[in-house]
């Protein structure tokens, strides 16, 4: 996971500018995609909405699937590679493959 940007009262993640109080944790809990469905370290997932990055047009298409993911702590849950860069993705925005 990215080190956090410490802002005014808070966190701000460097990938995608979220804000948030408090301490940035360490613990992985309950993951689940978006049917529900309990994600583990290298499991494969489809993205199941268009992502847009910072950076490179386009972004991430919709059933793009993404092998060997890690789950880390924080408010996105997922580090993947996708097309040769590291992304970190809501689950929610994820089905298991």
């Amino acid at each position: 996971m990215p080190t956090p940007l410490l802002a005014g009262d808070g966190f701000e993640c460097v990938t995608c500018g979220h804000e948030w109080l408090g301490e940035p944790t360490d613990e992985l809990g309950d993951i689940r995609d978006a049917n529900g469905n309990r994600l583990a370290q290298g499991d494969a997932v489809t993205v199941v909405k268009d992502l847009k990055t910072d950076g490179k047009a386009g972004g991430v298409k919709v059933g793009v699937k993404i092998k060997s993911i890690r789950l880390v702590s924080g408010d996105h849950e997922i580090e993947a590679k996708v097309d040769g860069r590291v992304l970190l993705i809501k689950a929610a925005f994820v089905k298991k493959a």
